[in-house]
């Protein structure tokens, strides 16, 4: 048995959308939340990791692609309501696996789920719930990435996780091309100088701002999170 204490205590992990889809990432699949789901068991059962999720909705309607034929505002906010679908679903496959959940959305909907009230997020974490962030930030123009920061930031998380589909972030996109360079470490100050897209620069700049590290890895090694937790190198390491 490893007991190796934990370098990070509350962590903050962000799921893109793409992650719940069928093929090239599209629709919606429930293999695929239950699969996460189960990951998300041990990470959080893991000596007494405080977990908290932001979920995109990419695989469900991106705002930005949409915003050429509807306004940017409006297509925004079609986006962040698809993260609560992403959300209810993900919430739905923990409790069937006997995880206690809280979702909460940053757009109220109390007929399915809580406003975000950071009080309240604090206390559901210390009683050992997983919390899902869905609706962004509550605001069009921002992210799930900056809801993903800001969420990291308020709840004085230790850690913010990225899952992708890469193992890291590169210079370029590896899948196109295989020259692309991986860093192991990076600063702030270079993640937004490089302009690497794995996150938006407004992520970036408040993670930087308020000192959040922040680990980039692929999602294909969620079930090594736990020794993430420990302190084992995985992925890009930003800070």
């Amino acid at each position: 048995m490893d007991f190796k204490k934990p370098k990070y205590k509350r962590v903050l992990l962000k799921l893109g959308g793409e992650l719940f889809g069928e093929k090239e990432g599209k629709g919606i699949s429930f293999p695929e939340y239950e699969k996460i789901a189960q990951e998300i068991i041990k990470i959080q059962e893991h000596n007494g990791t405080q977990l908290s999720i932001v979920v995109g909705g990419g695989n469900i309607f991106r705002g930005r692609q949409a915003a050429k034929r509807v306004d940017e505002a409006v297509a925004d906010s079609m986006g962040m309501l698809a993260t609560v679908i992403n959300g209810l679903a993900l919430q739905e496959a923990l409790e069937r696996f006997g995880v206690p959940t809280r979702m909460l959305t940053a757009i109220e909907m109390r007929a399915i789920a809580e406003p975000y009230i950071r009080r309240r997020a604090i206390r559901h974490m210390e009683k050992g719930r997983v919390l899902i962030f869905t609706g962004g930030t509550g605001s069009p123009f921002f992210t799930t990435d900056s809801a993903a920061a800001l969420r990291a930031c308020e709840l004085n998380c230790d850690l913010i996780l990225k899952a992708t589909n890469v193992d890291g972030i590169y210079s370029d996109d590896p899948n196109i091309n295989p020259k692309a360079k991986k860093y192991e470490n990076l600063s702030y100050e270079e993640a937004i100088e490089k302009k690497l897209n794995v996150m938006d620069t407004t992520a970036f700049a408040l993670c930087w701002k308020k000192r959040k590290p922040i680990i980039v890895f692929n999602v294909k090694d969620i079930h090594r999170i736990p020794e993430i937790i420990k302190g084992k190198k995985i992925g890009t390491l930003v800070s």
